[in-house]
């Protein structure tokens, strides 16, 4: 199967004419979807102990002894075989044909890998066989955007309920929190000046970025509720000191489980976005910037990038005070 026929099949036209070009676009550039990663990069998440620990974690906590458990788009097998451990039945659903290879070649070198069965199936159409009491689903993007979460956590309810009742499994994420920051990017690539968009990692440190006000957060998704794929933010930031703004960045915490008895959450931390404005924009400390934006959840990175906007804010008003 080429990668153009799932884009036109996970892909949802609309109505107006705008969106039909955005459509017709998005289709022409199908390697903004998740459903077919390549393997090694599955083995580069192998590694990323900041990922591993947190959805270890999270699952050995909130899948208990004996529980059932569907994964949604399973890769490598990695997570299914970690509720395993505690579960007695595990559905592993993968709609790559390479990767259900790989997940059952790798779940035979592990101890609970035989209770785990691997699906080869569609996460937008699988039901298991019976009900589930923990649905696990890491179709995960900064920002909600290249990968299916959104999408396929709201049909697997709707046809989850329609079969089994209104009663639903836990979900891991059971929730994201999304947050947009000002920054002053540095550009200069060896004397090659590129504004560009970039990846940050967790917890580095950024030597080229200089933050111009606290994140705000724009949007929260609960995946135990209904969510929207609709996501539009506009708001203000105060400068806490003088700088050029000429890049967003963007943080994605996505809340793997609640510990009601520590009373703290299981959380991880996407890598950043950074994602350069048009304009740069000066702004000293107590001046205020306008930024606005609208994108779907699993639509293209360049979907965010074309609608940022960013203006100066309250100028003349702070002149007159």
């Amino acid at each position: 199967m080429s990668l153009m026929e799932p884009a036109v099949r996970f892909l949802r036209p609309q109505a107006d004419s705008s969106s039909e070009a955005v459509l017709r676009e998005e289709i022409a550039e199908p390697h903004y979807l998740g459903q077919f990663i390549p393997l090694h990069y599955h083995h580069n998440m192998l590694m990323d102990a900041n990922r591993m620990a947190n959805f270890k974690a999270a699952i050995d906590h909130v899948v208990f002894p004996g529980a059932r458990v569907l994964e949604l788009g399973g890769g490598t097998g990695v997570l299914s075989c970690f509720a395993a451990a505690h579960a007695s039945k595990v559905w592993c659903v993968e709609y790559n044909p390479d990767m259900v290879t790989e997940a059952r070649r790798l779940l035979a070198h592990n101890a609970n890998g035989h209770k785990v069965e691997v699906v080869h199936g569609d996460a937008f159409e699988y039901l298991p066989p019976e009900p589930v009491d923990v649905v696990i689903c890491e179709m995960i993007h900064v920002g909600m955007l290249r990968e299916k979460q959104v999408e396929v956590i709201n049909a697997f309810k709707a046809r989850y309920r329609a079969r089994f009742g209104d009663r639903l499994p836990v979900f891991i994420p059971t929730a994201a929190v999304m947050a947009v920051q000002p920054l002053q990017q540095t550009y200069d690539f060896f004397g090659f000046q590129a504004p560009i968009m970039q990846f940050q990692r967790v917890g580095a440190v950024h030597e080229g970025s200089l933050e111009l006000a606290a994140p705000q957060v724009y949007s929260v998704l609960d995946f135990d509720d209904s969510v929207s794929p609709d996501i539009r933010w506009a708001g203000c930031f105060t400068m806490e000191q003088e700088g050029t703004v000429n890049a967003l960045r963007f943080v994605t915490k996505n809340i793997l489980a609640i510990r009601a008895a520590e009373g703290d959450t299981v959380d991880w931390l996407n890598d950043y976005l950074v994602l350069p404005l048009d304009a740069p924009i000066s702004l000293k400390a107590g001046e205020a910037l306008d930024v606005s934006f609208s994108y779907q959840a699993g639509g293209s990175l360049q979907s965010l990038a074309r609608t940022l906007r960013a203006t100066v804010a309250c100028r003349a008003a702070l002149q007159v005070a």
